[in-house]
């Protein structure tokens, strides 16, 4: 396995320090279903095979019952039952498991993550399905980020956890001169040994591409690691598990080095196993109420957190504004802006701003991206296909408040989708506010998720800056952007983006936008304000996971 996959691991090693972009795992769907791999219809079928079931993961100690907590957003009867694992019986297993793993080093280590995601690669038809009827994303946009954007993700951590795992040699000998005496010499052996149980914690809105950084990091470095997904998506991250515990096995490993925990509706398992003893890495994904009780409560473990931030858009001036305003509309639109890079707030200058297409007021900027978004999605099924559905009712109801907020200057509608009747699809709702207003103040530096985005009017650029800066330093921001036909504005944003550690994207007018990144080169989140406590993929995201451990004996 480690001949196997040497070339793939060694590409993206090569990755990860270029920068440049390079991807094993296909993005389009008809690259699927030759050479083992599971076309379109065997994918499906693969998908519904597996509803109104028992999902079984042979050899899993320790089931007391089995749950059953999915409801697609689509409206297609899932019924999938989990086993439910007695954690005081799990646990233990998964320990003992580690001793061969710690011994197989990081090469195998890494080897056998590698398999573990090809063989998901392989059936990315089939975690398509998954991830579209647990989370709402459309199918294309699940099959793309859910399959092979989250598997590049998950190949990144493997990549990050090698490297920083054969820094230091396995061993070495030393010798120390004493002058006339004889020399000292010692034989020194050096070991990754990880931190203990590792927690994954999924999200509902990106299960796997959220999931495999820190499940891979994780196992990679020497650690089990027990996935307890999110109660409404369950089945991306078990068929993950049932993948990985196969690979284990058929490679001579203890396939209980990842395992799955299910909860009941209502459980609060994650809240339990947190604060377990076996725990040592927790890996969250969700609100920043939960974050913060993990960072401060999860004493014994290591805790990496993405929570919620308040995403930032400032509009100066542009050279291309219908290119602007696409953009943008395209990405307020996409999954219904249920994402955490998706921006919530656009600062625009009362007194308007310049383009190519002469100078727009405040108000016309914001009618003009309201028709962009409009004809964007004015067909209905290239709105189903960018939109995806609702993920829960919380979202609609908080697109239903935002005309209580301000005032609308796109309001959202209901979309009937063809094949999906029971799916709850809306377009995104644009609210003007003013800066100045204390009441506007506390709608737009609070979070909103879901299509609601708020076009912010600001006395000037700079204040525009200023709030920035603030935004980010109280609320944190996973992503900000700009636009700016200005050198002086660009490093005035620029610099904020510096000093407060946000991850910061200029005049994007074209196929790439600010909520969306590449695996191996863009770095999602950073680790430096309040949205997230680490960067998906850096060194300082793995190097926690495991210590080295020196033995050493007289040559």
């Amino acid at each position: 396995m480690v001949e196997k996959h040497r070339d793939t691991l060694g590409q993206a090693l090569d990755a990860i320090r270029s920068r440049a972009y390079w991807s094993p795992h296909p993005e389009h769907p008809k690259a699927y279903g030759a050479d083992g791999s599971l076309g379109a219809d065997e994918g499906r079928a693969a998908f519904d095979a597996l509803l109104g079931g028992r999902f079984e993961l042979p050899g899993q100690p320790g089931t007391d019952g089995w749950t059953a907590t999915e409801s697609s957003p689509y409206g297609l009867p899932l019924g999938v039952e989990y086993p439910h694992p007695d954690t005081d019986v799990l646990l233990p297993a998964m320990r003992e498991a580690v001793p061969g793993w710690r011994a197989a080093g990081p090469e195998a280590r890494a080897a056998v993550c590698v398999e573990i995601l090809a063989r998901i690669s392989a059936r990315t038809h089939e975690f398509a399905h998954a991830v579209m009827h647990t989370s709402g994303q459309a199918f294309m946009m699940a099959f793309q980020a859910g399959g092979p954007h989250a598997q590049d993700r998950g190949l990144e951590a493997v990549a990050y956890a090698y490297a920083e795992q054969v820094r230091v040699p396995a061993s070495a000998d030393w010798s120390k001169p004493q002058g006339k005496r004889d020399p000292l010499h010692l034989s020194k052996e050096f070991t990754a040994v990880g931190r203990g149980v590792a927690l994954l914690i999924g999200c509902n809105t990106f299960p796997t591409w959220n999931g495999y950084p820190g499940l891979f990091a994780s196992l990679a470095t020497g650690n089990p690691v027990l996935v307890k997904p999110h109660p409404r998506a369950v089945l991306p991250l078990a068929l993950t598990v049932r993948v990985a515990r196969e690979v284990l096995t058929e490679s001579g490993f203890d396939p209980n080095l990842v395992a799955l925990a299910a909860e009941r509706e209502g459980e609060g398992l994650a809240k339990e196993l947190a604060v377990r003893p076996e725990v040592r890495i927790i890996d969250y994904t969700g609100s920043t109420e939960f974050g913060d009780w993990l960072e401060t409560n999860a004493r014994q473990a290591q805790v990496y957190t993405e929570k919620a931030g308040v995403n930032t858009v400032v509009v100066d001036s542009t050279d291309d504004y219908r290119g602007m305003l696409a953009n943008l509309a395209f990405s307020l639109s996409l999954y219904s802006g249920q994402m955490c890079t998706t921006p919530q707030n656009l600062l625009i200058p009362r007194d308007g701003i310049t383009t190519d297409d002469g100078p727009k007021s405040y108000d016309e900027v914001v009618a003009d991206l309201a028709g962009a978004v409009g004809g964007l999605l004015g067909d209905d099924a290239r709105a189903n296909g960018l939109l995806g559905a609702i993920v829960n009712p919380q979202v609609g109801e908080r697109v239903d408040a935002a005309g209580s907020l301000g005032e609308v200057a796109l309001p959202s509608r209901s979309v009937a989708h063809p094949d999906f009747p029971g799916a709850t699809v809306r377009t995104p709702v644009i609210v003007k506010l003013e800066a100045a207003k204390p009441e506007a103040e506390a709608v737009y530096l609070s979070e909103c998720f879901g299509p609601v985005s708020f076009a912010v009017a600001v006395g000037s650029t700079r204040e525009a800056v200023a709030l920035l800066r603030r935004t980010v330093r109280e609320k944190g921001a996973m992503t900000v952007g700009a636009y700016t036909t200005s050198p002086d504005v660009e490093r005035l944003v620029e610099e904020v983006c510096l000093d407060e550690c946000a991850q910061l994207s200029l005049n994007l007018t074209g196929g790439v936008y600010v909520n969306q990144t590449a695996a191996f080169s863009d770095f999602h989140g950073s680790g430096g304000n309040p949205a997230a406590n680490a960067a998906l993929v850096d060194g300082a995201f793995v190097a926690n996971r495991f210590r080295t451990v020196e033995v050493r004996r007289p040559a």
